[in-house]
């Protein structure tokens, strides 16, 4: 418990020092950062800060090393939960780590495998293909002949991470309690939701069966070219799979200097990655040009499985609609679209959102489809969601980072091929295969099982909502516009009342004094001071305040 508390002091000091150097001590200050870090930490300066928010933000999360630039490149994926400015800025952020000793990479490969290296591999090397935050690369061949890819984790980097993660939660939810921004982008559950995807990425297990899921959807695709996965020699902190050696989809020149079909290459790229959108509903999140290699043929070979994305069919339906609606120009179709997307705010202000969704059809308003950038218009939509609160799903606003990813490679491929040509079709086959009456058969039938369900439900639910009434803890919560006025008018209405019968039990007792006086024949006075005139002096004083007060609120 003591070294774990150690360990975030450190932290926190890195922390403190990062946001300072950058211009963000006034952060540190409130979240009391500075307090918990030494005070050699409060002088840091670093030369002056950057000028730009996200060019500073970025800044910071790559002096703070592996964890912060891992969570921002998987937050650069999230246009609906951060501005553009920040998102452009968060995309620059790379790995730029030393690669781990050769003796370390033979250390995790044994422990984790259980046999020495050379009993597993003929040939391993040493120096490693590529090195990142989270682990390295290394080539090898098999006993058994076969060339593969290691990738082992990098040592430490579990706890590394852990630690940088508690942290970041305990900032989080702080943050939110003094900054009205941080709440607004409700950063704890943007951090939680960040951290799962990270620790996701910890467990190579999962970046297998990620390739395996894919490899299985290009089975019948001769042309599409997935790595297999090794099992016997793989684990949660090494994975070994096939080695696939090509040229980098980004590297123009070499493949026209090897004569392979640039047009043809980019058709086929962004069929495969609409063919796992819409049909299978899962696909590779992270299609940069070092993750998509070129092969003899033609042939398109994925990599790196880390980072992948799920639709639902719902999912899959609501993005043809929005797709179809984008490309006829449709606004009621765009609005209801992004509002099947995303989780609507109950204070939304739809006439503003149509407002919004309306300037953004005018701008493509008798543009060509292959003048559209799909991946450009989807942004765009998610922006639209960020500004007026609505919560689009996450592995939807990885779709549309992967299709401007995709984008940015077709564009140096073919720069006549345009992706919402490819994508309507498919979209609209989409639409069209829910209209098949074996999916509405299946679809009624769901609906139908729901519906009773619910109705071998409600008897339960009765006898639970009568008891509760029978124990008189019903609560019923009703809204009303401008209750507070009411309540106050109320109020109001209600103490003019009761000054009013207290003036009239006033008078009422003068009056029974006067007369009792009168009765027993003794003056209307009390040890020789008129009391009975001043007390009937006094009540009608209040009379006239009081019809005064009436008249002038013109509420007679």
């Amino acid at each position: 418990m003591f070294g774990k508390k150690m360990r975030h002091i450190s932290r926190y000091r890195d922390i403190a020092a990062a946001l300072m150097s950058q211009g963000f001590e006034y952060i540190a200050a409130e979240m009391g950062l500075l307090q918990k870090a030494p005070a050699s930490s409060r002088s840091v300066a670093a030369g002056g800060p950057a000028t730009g928010v996200g060019e500073r933000i970025r800044l910071v999360l790559e002096q703070l090393g592996p964890t912060y630039i891992k969570l921002g490149q998987i937050a650069s994926t999230r246009p609906d939960l951060l501005p553009a400015d920040i998102i452009r800025e968060l995309e620059k952020l790379q790995d730029k780590v030393p690669s781990f000793s050769y003796p370390q990479v033979r250390i995790i490969i044994e422990q984790e495998l259980g046999a020495a290296l050379e009993e597993i591999y003929q040939r391993f090397d040493p120096a490693p293909l590529a090195a990142a935050s989270i682990g390295q690369v290394h080539q090898a061949v098999l006993k058994t002949g076969e060339r593969v890819a290691v990738k082992i984790q990098r040592p430490g980097i579990i706890a590394i991470i852990n630690t940088d993660l508690e942290i970041l939660q305990e900032l989080a939810g702080l943050a939110e309690r003094r900054f009205a921004w941080a709440e607004n982008y409700q950063i704890a559950g943007m951090v939680d939701e960040l951290s799962k995807s990270l620790r996701n990425e910890l467990d190579y297990t999962i970046e297998a069966h990620n390739a395996e899921k894919i490899a299985k959807q290009f089975a019948a695709h001769p042309k599409i070219r997935i790595p297999k996965i090794y099992w016997e020699y793989s684990t949660k902190r090494v994975l070994t799979a096939d080695y696939i050696a090509g040229l980098k989809i980004s590297e123009v020149e070499k493949l026209k200097h090897r004569g392979y079909h640039l047009p043809l290459l980019a058709e086929r790229l962004v069929k495969a990655i609409f063919h796992q959108i819409f049909w299978e509903g899962f696909f590779h999140g992270d299609p940069h040009p070092g993750n998509v290699v070129v092969l003899p043929g033609e042939v398109i070979g994925f990599l790196d499985f880390g980072m992948v994305g799920r639709l639902s069919p719902a999912m899959k339906y609501n993005l043809a609609s929005l797709i179809i609606a984008l490309a006829r120009q449709n606004s009621d179709n765009l609005v209801k679209a992004i509002l099947r997307i995303g989780t609507v705010p109950d204070d939304v202000n739809m006439p503003r959102l149509r407002d919004d969704i309306e300037l953004l059809r005018e701008k493509y308003w008798g543009v060509p489809l292959s003048q559209i950038s799909l991946g450009d218009a989807v942004s765009q939509i998610f922006a639209i969601a960020l500004k007026h609160k609505l919560r689009v799903p996450a592995d939807l606003t990885l779709m549309g980072k992967t299709l401007l990813t995709i984008e940015g490679i077709v564009k140096e491929l073919d720069p006549a091929l345009s992706i919402l040509d490819v994508a309507e079709p498919f979209g609209r086959k989409l639409l069209m295969e829910r209209l098949r009456p074996r999916v509405l058969a299946e679809a009624a039938w769901k609906n139908a099982a729901e519906i009773g369900d619910i109705l071998s439900d409600l008897p339960q639910q009765f006898r639970e909502l009568s008891a509760v009434v029978r124990r008189g803890r019903l609560r019923l919560e009703v809204s009303i516009p401008e209750l507070e006025l009411l309540l106050k008018e109320q109020n109001r209405m209600s103490n003019r009342l009761a000054f009013s019968m207290i003036l009239m039990a006033l008078g009422t007792m003068m009056a029974g004094i006067m007369i009792g006086l009168s009765i027993a024949g003794r003056p209307p006075a009390l040890a020789g001071f008129p009391a009975v005139e001043l007390g009937l002096g006094f009540a009608l004083l209040m009379f006239f305040w009081l019809l005064y007060a009436i008249l002038r609120s013109g509420k007679l």
